[in-house]
């Protein structure tokens, strides 16, 4: 059935009415996790009633890049000391690749898919790049005064880890200085939703800025 122009000219307007309200709920997330950057009880993890400082910086995926744009304008002006802290970008993406680098099999992926498919490849890496090895690969030490660790590369990474998984792993080592992660969909205190449309586990040690 061909639709109407009565009912494009509405489907229309609910989409440009869904892309105005997600651009503005983007805005308003950009301003309150720019704030938290500059306040002293959450740089210290104060006030979270003793759980760890782990936080969710929800935005919808469409929205990705200018979200990137936004984490390199925070990450500059924590080098240049427009915010008081160190801002510590990590993309998950990128962590994953550099340990299949380390573990000299990155230049062999494409050959065992194009071998043994994509189902056995994604079952293999899912045994080396496990959440143990990854929350690994993040750890540093030491950790200073104003560290902040900001985790992008979410939806880059997935069907490779889940970012509860991941989370459940780093409380030992991440557990003195706040966590945020860069999500591509929703999390409700309980769950994520990647890409708001796909179920990504619960959770329920996080704060979701907002």
């Amino acid at each position: 059935m061909v639709p109407s122009r009565y009912q494009y000219a509405s489907r229309t307007l609910q989409a440009h009415s869904k892309a105005a309200r997600a651009q503005d709920d983007f805005a308003r997330r950009c301003e309150a996790l720019r704030a938290r950057l500059g306040e002293d009880d959450f740089l210290h993890n104060r006030g979270l009633g003793n759980e760890i400082g782990f936080f969710t910086f929800c935005y919808d995926a469409s929205l990705e890049l200018r979200a990137r744009e936004f984490f390199a304008q925070l990450e500059a002006e924590s080098a240049n000391g427009a915010l008081p802290c160190n801002l510590i970008v990590r993309n998950l993406y990128d962590t994953f690749l550099g340990l299949l680098e380390k573990k000299r099999i990155l230049a062999a992926v494409p050959k065992q898919e194009a071998r043994r498919g994509s189902d056995h490849l994604l079952k293999r890496l899912r045994s080396i790049a496990t959440p143990e090895a990854l929350a690994a690969e993040l750890a540093y030490e030491p950790h200073q005064p104003g560290d902040v660790l900001l985790l992008t590369g979410v939806g880059e990474i997935y069907p490779f880890l889940r970012v509860h998984t991941l989370l459940d792993n780093m409380h030992v080592a991440f557990g003195d200085i706040p966590v945020v992660v860069a999500y591509p969909g929703r999390f409700n205190g309980q769950s994520f939703s990647l890409f708001n449309m796909l179920d990504d586990g619960n959770y329920y040690r996080a704060f979701d800025i907002s």
